[in-house]
């Protein structure tokens, strides 16, 4: 299945020295405009190679409807995608970046798997066939952390965090693995 999780010990195992801790992979997160999946209005993308951030991007993509119920979270409006490009459009100019990546990385990766899913079944693209690492679990069994929210991990680890802004939040996650490699 395209986007499956990965179980906690292949996380683990991916992360640790002497089982590929050196293999790209790229945090991701979304933001949407309403209840549904395919309500994608930003992407982002942040790329770690070795133990670097090597590329960070950001895209506002318009929704297929102009219904905006989580505006109060990420303060973005239908007046700020009209003239976005779609999720196809935004996808087709990110995809590169996930090249070579072992994994996904994202907070609470049901969330954002969902997403990508909805979003490339409604673009009818593909989706890519990497597995996503949920940095929740990550917090809470590798680093000990509770609660495993984003902002109180990211408190505890000392990382900056602007929350709900999507390539804060991607970054933050990218952050998160690298703590928890052996």
């Amino acid at each position: 299945m395209p986007g499956h999780p990965i179980g906690y010990h292949a996380a683990i195992a991916m992360l640790c020295p002497s089982r590929r801790r050196s293999d790209p992979f790229v945090a991701i997160d979304f933001e949407t405009a309403d209840y549904e999946p395919d309500s994608a209005c930003a992407v982002a993308l942040v790329r770690v190679e070795g133990s670097r951030i090597v590329a960070r991007e950001h895209r506002l993509i318009r929704p297929p409807r102009r219904d905006f119920v989580f505006t109060y979270l990420h303060g973005i409006d239908w007046e700020d995608v009209e003239d976005a490009p779609t999720f196809r459009q935004t996808w087709m100019e990110l995809r590169d970046l996930l090249e070579g990546a072992a994994f996904l990385a994202a907070h609470n990766a049901r969330f954002d798997r969902n997403v990508l899913a909805t979003c490339c079944r409604a673009a009818r693209i593909r989706p890519p066939d990497i597995p996503f690492l949920c940095t929740v679990a990550l917090a809470r069994r590798e680093l000990g952390i509770y609660p495993a929210n984003l902002p109180s991990v990211c408190r505890r680890l000392g990382i900056r965090l602007s929350h709900h802004q999507a390539v804060s939040d991607a970054e933050a996650c990218a952050r998160i693995v690298l703590a928890a490699r052996c």
